[in-house]
């Protein structure tokens, strides 16, 4: 039986806003189009490890306002029996998409703010050895989660998404996976060689797997024992790469869960994530399985 994944996460309203060029100080511009979707870096990577074919409970608060969000990830096969509701507005984003495909974002972290050390115990002790457990840092909570999970005998995958300086203070030590992009890299580490980044990581968190994804530069994976694997990535026309990373770290431990090769997880991962910045949007640009496993890149 596959190993089930607790996804301790974000749960946001996205605004997306596509624009020319991003805003400047003191400049009014006006916006090409508005969309709304459902989003959270927590939601988005729920989303992908259900579209890539692993057993996922989200664990998160939301507003009033935010069943919507609650029954996107019903539809999408996630279980939510431990997200609840509170007196706060659901958590959201303000997302700039330039016509380059990139994007900036002003986050607001609302009902996410809310995840009690008591909410995470209860749910996680739904979960047990050979289970995983995976934390962004876009809720309260993720100290808990990570103790409460390894003390449970979980493997701990963390994506330190923000990046913040309180991150230094979190007993990485625990952790079994730590995924991070180049710029998370670069602000934990201090270091922006990637070489020299993975090294600095290693000493922050000496028994982990840390998977480095680059972008056009591909993924870099280098595991406790000193072995390093590159993953080249997929050459696409990008249209929005907001959900490229949680794409990525949804089939990647989705694969890991199957029994898949870490080499083989990161090539499922770098095909999804291509796959997802050639649709606009967040989480409904995640594809499914099929779409991955058919596509010729």
């Amino acid at each position: 039986m596959s190993a089930r994944i607790a996804n301790i996460g974000s749960l946001n309203i996205d605004l997306v806003y596509r624009v020319p060029h991003f805003v400047q100080p003191g400049e009014t511009l006006a916006s090409l189009s508005f969309q709304r979707f459902a989003g959270g870096k927590g939601l988005n990577q729920s989303v992908a490890l259900s579209k890539a074919g692993a057993s996922v409970s989200h664990i998160g608060c939301t507003g009033s306002d935010g069943e919507f969000l609650v029954q996107f990830l019903r539809e999408a096969g996630v279980d939510c029996s431990a997200i609840h509701k509170v007196d706060l507005p659901t958590g959201h984003a303000i997302i700039q998409v330039n016509d380059a495909g990139e994007n900036c974002i002003i986050l607001f972290g609302g009902a996410n703010e809310t995840l009690s050390d008591h909410l995470i115990d209860r749910s996680l002790s739904q979960f047990g050895s050979g289970d995983i457990v995976l934390l962004q840092n876009e809720t309260s909570g993720v100290r808990r989660g990570i103790e409460c999970g390894k003390q449970r005998g979980l493997q701990v995958a963390f994506n330190p998404a923000p990046c913040t300086p309180e991150l230094a203070n979190l007993p990485l030590h625990l952790l079994d996976y730590l995924i991070v992009n180049r710029t998370e890299a670069e602000m934990l580490s201090g270091e922006n060689d990637p070489e020299n980044a993975l090294k600095r990581l290693r000493k922050m968190a000496p028994a982990s797997t840390i998977v480095l994804t680059q972008g056009g530069d591909g993924a870099l994976l280098a595991d406790s024992a000193g072995r390093q694997l590159l993953q080249t990535a997929f050459k696409v026309d990008a249209v929005d790469t907001t959900a490229a990373g949680d794409t990525f770290i949804g089939y990647f431990l989705a694969a890991l869960t199957e029994g898949e090769t870490p080499s083989k997880a990161l090539e499922l991962a770098s095909k999804a994530s291509a796959i997802c910045v050639t649709k606009p949007g967040a989480a409904p640009s995640i594809p499914t399985r099929d779409e991955v496993i058919g596509a010729a890149l």
